[in-house]
């Protein structure tokens, strides 16, 4: 298979950018041409030195004109604000766009309570969510997708399938655990040593972020998602513990796996799932257990990869015409 397509990354200094030039490296099809931050002047393994003897491309300042010469595809791996910046340019240019940031994963009005005011509001109407599993066919023809947040990844997989057999009006409960790195790489008080290693804690408890992407994305109310992310001493890795009530007499199991039989990147588990099977996977591992009219779903991923750039590369495939698990490994980091 030819490396005839031309990608580019716009954010390499963090850790979802450091993924995304991994996986790129050694894609088939995709040929990175092009390496970014907000400064350049450096080279990827200087940035990451992990990468020495791998890969030394050279980082340039990130320039529009440039990525539109270079790129058939770019990958953003921009904070929210700043990717919109680059969205509406790279656009007019031409050039198809992941974005990996939360700038066009919800309604302007959600957006814009939750973040900043958008500055491409008309982008919105012609945007992707970059979930597989939901968007499929969209993918196949979009210009721009929005690549999902790591806990409404592993959130929405776990409930889309009981979805149908939710109690109406019962509320959705969500306690999540995340490692450190999604925190990001820039420092901080809540992600220093000292304050992680030997502890866990709680953090935007019903007002996080991501609870109103979960919820538009599930099509239900804001207030129905009871959604509590928790930081835990671990470096990558996710998994939420999902409750809700269901009605009707139905196997749990068996509608799981009846619901993702064909899908290639979701395993069901007859036992409770852990992060360190889907460590270094694109995998989501989801387990179920009914008690009554109770359902307890635990769903698992790795929040740098499925949870961002691997899923990133799955949406660039599907947008390029290519299998979906191109240049896509999964196996995982055991032990």
């Amino acid at each position: 298979m030819s490396k005839d397509i031309k990608v580019g990354i716009v954010g390499a200094t963090g850790y979802t950018g450091l993924e995304l030039v991994k996986i790129l490296l050694n894609h088939p099809s995709f040929t990175l041409t092009y390496i970014a931050n907000s400064e350049g002047g450096t080279t990827i393994n200087k940035l990451h030195p992990s990468l020495h003897g791998v890969c030394e491309d050279k980082v340039e300042k990130a320039d529009v004109e440039v990525i539109a010469k270079k790129c058939d595809l770019v990958f953003l791996a921009l904070p929210h604000k700043t990717a919109m910046a680059y969205v509406k340019p790279l656009r007019k240019l031409g050039v198809k766009v992941v974005d990996l940031s939360a700038d066009y994963r919800l309604t302007q009005e959600v957006y814009e309570e939750f973040y900043v005011p958008h500055t491409d509001v008309e982008n919105l109407e012609n945007v992707v969510y970059g979930l597989p599993e939901m968007f499929r066919e969209e993918l196949k023809t979009a210009s721009l997708v929005a690549n999902p947040g790591c806990f409404p990844t592993c959130s929405i997989l776990g409930l889309l399938p009981f979805m149908e057999k939710r109690q109406e009006g019962t509320p959705i409960i969500i306690d999540a655990k995340t490692g450190v790195s999604g925190a990001g790489k820039k420092l901080s008080e809540t992600t220093h040593f000292v304050n992680v290693n030997d502890n866990l804690f709680a953090y935007n408890p019903l007002m996080h972020r991501h609870a109103p992407e979960i919820a538009q994305k599930l099509g239900i109310a804001f207030d129905e998602v009871n959604f509590v992310p928790h930081l835990i001493p671990l470096t990558r890795g996710m998994i939420s513990s999902i409750y809700i009530q269901v009605e009707g007499e139905f196997d749990a199991l068996s509608h799981l796996q009846e619901y993702y039989k064909n899908e290639k990147n979701v395993r069901i588990s007859e036992i409770p799932v852990d992060m360190k099977n889907v460590s270094g996977t694109n995998f989501c591992d989801i387990y179920v257990k009914r008690k009554g009219n109770m359902l307890f779903i635990s769903s698992a991923i790795d929040n740098l990869l499925r949870g961002a750039s691997s899923q990133a590369v799955v949406n660039a495939n599907l947008m390029m015409g290519l299998d979906e698990n191109t240049g896509i490994s999964n196996i995982a980091y055991v032990p």
